[in-house]
C-alpha cells in the first residue's frame, strides 16, 4: 500500500479520455474530474483538473489522457479513495454526481496510508493547514498562530520568461500605473540564489525565480502577494488562459509550471497571496457576476492550487468601482465570488477583499459587507501612512461589533506613486517601520507585505531583484519575530491610549502583558492604575532585532501611572531611537 506523510501532497494520475486544451469538446468545460477521500474521522471531496500527457511542465504539450486530483492529509492512519469522471455539456459547472455520463477511468480506486511529516523549520508541512481564526492565522487543529511579513511587489510576480507562452500584451504609460515596456520579469539578478537540488524545468527554466524565492526566505519573508490574471489591468502579462481571448480553456503546461514554484514557495515557508483579478479587469468574466466564466476559473484555481497548506484567496485589488475604473463589481458580486470560494475550496483557505486606499470610498464598499460570513477580512490598502494602525484598529473593531472577526493585513501602503522605496533612498525606513509596520501590528492587523509604488525605479511592475530593499526585509523580520517569540498576539487587543503620547502603540492582553511601540521621546509612562502586582520591563530593539534586553527599570508596580524608564543605551531620560517595551505580569 502506498506510503504518504501528512501536510505532504498526494498526486493521484488517472488515465482518461485522449484529448487536448484546443479539442472542440471543451475538456475544462465538459469533463469533471471528482475524487472522494474518505479517512475514519473526515472525508474531503477535491475537484481533479486536466493534466495533458502528465508531465506538460518538461513537455510543453497541450494533448494527452491524464487527469490528476492532488489532496492534502491532514489525519495519520487509511484513506480510501474514488475517482469519477463524468462527461456532459458544462458538467464542470455542475455539482450534482448523479448528472452527466460516467467515463472509464485507470486506477479509479485505492487506499493508502498517511504518516507523520518529517519536515521541520519554517516549511509548511512541519505545521499544517493555515485557517483564518480571531482575526489572525492559526494552524489547523493546533494552539498555534502564524503572522505575516512580505512582499507586496512585484503584483506581476508570475509575469516571468521562463513560464510557458507568457508575454506583454502591451506596453503602457497610462497615468496612475507604473510605466512597462516589452520586457518581462527575467529576475537575473536572482539565479545566483538557486541551489543544487532546488527545481526547475525545461533543462534549466527558472532557476531565477526559483532563486528569488530562496532570497526572500532567506530574510525571514513568509507571504509573496501575485495576480493570477490581469488582462486588461497594469502589467497585462499574466492569465492562465490558453489565449487571453479565450476564458474557456486554460494552458496545462504554464500551470504546471506555477505549480512548481508554488510547492517550493511552501516548503520555504511562504505563504501563496493569490490574488484573482484586478479593477481594471473584475467585470471582464460574466459581467462581474459569477457565472460561467468565473466558475469556471475559480473551479481551475481550486483544482490545480488549493491543496496548498498556506494560500488565501484574494477576491481582486482596489475592487469596486471608482474614478480611475468606473465600472468595478458590486455588493451582490463580491458577495457571490465570497460565497463560491468558500463553499468550493475543501480547505476553507481565507478569503480576504483588497480595498480603496482612503475613505470614503473604501468604506462606502466595506461597510456593506461587515459580518458577511464568507468574508474572513481584507488586504489593506491604505494610502497616508500614519492613518494605517487607526484604519486597522477601526476596522477590526467595526468587524468585532459584527460578531465576525476579521483577518486584516496591511497588505498595500502609500503614497502609490512611492510606497517603499528602495533601501538606498530610505535606509532605515523609518516612517514605514513606525507606522505600517509596528503600528498596524500592534493595531491588531495580521500581518504586513510592502508595495513598491508606481511612478519609481524597481516599482510594482518592474522590479527584478528583492535585494533593492534587504535593509526592509530585515526590519519586518525583526518585527514577526518578537510577535511570534514573545506575545500571544491573537488574545490581544489595542489600547494606544495607555501610553502617554498620542505616537506610540501598545497591543495588551490586559493584566498580564503590554507590548509598547516608543517613538523618540522623553520619559514614557504606561497607565496600570487597574492593575496589581509586579510587572517585568525589557527591552526589544526594532532596528537591529535580537535578544530581549534590560533598561534602567527591571521592574515596575501596577496601582498608578508608572514611568518605563529608559532603553538600553540610551542618556538623560531620553530615547535616542524608536523602541519596543515589552511589559509582563510577574506571577507570585
Amino acid at each position: 500500500m502506498p506510503v504518504y506523510k501528512q501536510w505532504h501532497t498526494v498526486t493521484l494520475p488517472f488515465e482518461g479520455p485522449e484529448t487536448s486544451e484546443l479539442d472542440p469538446d471543451n475538456p475544462f468545460l465538459n469533463y469533471r474530474l471528482s475524487v472522494e477521500f474518505i479517512h475514519k474521522k473526515t472525508k474531503y471531496r477535491v475537484r481533479g483538473f486536466y493534466a495533458a500527457d502528465g508531465n506538460a511542465s518538461e513537455t510543453g504539450t497541450d494533448k494527452g489522457n491524464i487527469w490528476k486530483v492532488r489532496f492534502t492529509p491532514d489525519y495519520l492512519g487509511t484513506w480510501n479513495y474514488t475517482a469519477i469522471l463524468h462527461h456532459q455539456d458544462s458538467i464542470a459547472l455542475e455539482e450534482d454526481l448523479t448528472k452527466g455520463k460516467s467515463i472509464e477511468l485507470s486506477n479509479s480506486e485505492g487506499q493508502f496510508i498517511v504518516v507523520n511529516s518529517d519536515k521541520e523549520g519554517s516549511d509548511f508541512r512541519a505545521k499544517g493547514r493555515l485557517h483564518a481564526s480571531k482575526g489572525y492565522y492559526k494552524f489547523q487543529d493546533s494552539d498555534k498562530y502564524w503572522i505575516k511579513g512580505g512582499t507586496n511587489s512585484p503584483e506581476n510576480l508570475l509575469g516571468y520568461v521562463d513560464f510557458d507562452s507568457t508575454y506583454r500584451m502591451q506596453a503602457s504609460s497610462r497615468e496612475g500605473e507604473a510605466s512597462t515596456n516589452d520586457e518581462i520579469h527575467k529576475y537575473a539578478a536572482h539565479l545566483k540564489d538557486w541551489k543544487s537540488g532546488d527545481p526547475s524545468w525545461k533543462n534549466g527554466k527558472g532557476k531565477s525565480l526559483i532563486g528569488a524565492i530562496n532570497y526572500l526566505a532567506s530574510k525571514g519573508m513568509n507571504s509573496a502577494y501575485f495576480l493570477t490574471m490581469n488582462i486588461f489591468g497594469d502589467g497585462k502579462d499574466v492569465w492562465p488562459y490558453n489565449s487571453p481571448e479565450d476564458f474557456s480553456r486554460f494552458d496545462v503546461s504554464k500551470l504546471e509550471q506555477w505549480e512548481i514554484v508554488f510547492q517550493h514557495m511552501q516548503t520555504k515557508g511562504i505563504l501563496l497571496h493569490m490574488v484573482v483579478q484586478e479593477t481594471e479587469n473584475e467585470t471582464i468574466l460574466d459581467n462581474g457576476d459569477t457565472s460561467v466564466m468565473r466558475q469556471l476559473y475559480f473551479r481551475e484555481l481550486i483544482a490545480r492550487f488549493a491543496h496548498h497548506l498556506a494560500l488565501n484567496w484574494n477576491l481582486g485589488e482596489e475592487n469596486g468601482p471608482a474614478s480611475w475604473s468606473p465600472v468595478g463589481q458590486n455588493d451582490r458580486q463580491r458577495k457571490d465570488m465570497s460565497r463560491f470560494l468558500k463553499d468550493n475550496d475543501p480547505y476553507n483557505h481565507p478569503v480576504l477583499l483588497h480595498t480603496h486606499s482612503h475613505d470614503p470610498l473604501r468604506s462606502k464598499i466595506l461597510d456593506s459587507i461587515l459580518g458577511f460570513q464568507y468574508l474572513d477580512g481584507l488586504s489593506l490598502q491604505q494610502d497616508k501612512r500614519e492613518l494605517a494602525p487607526e484604519v486597522v484598529k477601526t476596522w477590526r473593531t467595526k468587524a468585532k461589533a459584527k460578531n465576525h472577526d476579521w483577518l486584516i493585513t496591511m497588505d498595500e501602503i502609500g503614497m502609490w506613486h512611492t510606497a517603499a522605496l528602495p533601501d538606498s533612498e530610505d535606509p532605515n525606513h523609518d516612517t514605514l517601520r513606525q507606522y505600517a509596520l509596528w503600528g498596524t501590528l500592534l493595531s491588531g492587523a495580521a500581518g504586513v507585505e510592502w508595495y513598491f509604488g508606481a511612478k519609481h525605479p524597481h516599482n510594482d511592475l518592474n522590479s527584478e531583484d528583492w535585494r533593492e530593499r534587504d535593509r526592509l526585509w530585515e526590519l519586518t523580520n525583526h518585527a514577526t519575530t518578537f510577535f511570534q517569540n514573545y506575545l500571544p498576539f491573537w488574545e490581544m487587543t489595542p489600547k494606544h491610549t495607555l501610553i502617554n503620547t498620542s505616537n506610540a502603540y501598545c497591543l495588551h492582553k490586559k493584566g498580564v502583558v503590554y507590548a509598547v511601540y516608543l517613538p523618540k521621546q522623553k520619559k514614557p509612562t504606561i497607565d496600570l492604575k487597574t492593575e496589581v502586582g509586579a510587572f517585568s520591563v525589557a527591552w526589544y530593539d526594532p532596528l537591529n532585532g535580537g535578544a530581549l534586553q534590560k533598561g534602567s527599570k527591571e521592574k515596575i508596580k501596577g496601582g498608578s501611572v508608572v514611568e518605563l524608564g529608559t532603553p538600553p543605551s540610551t542618556k538623560d531620560h531620553f530615547i535616542q531611537q524608536d523602541w519596543v517595551c515589552l511589559i509582563k505580569k510577574i506571577n507570585d
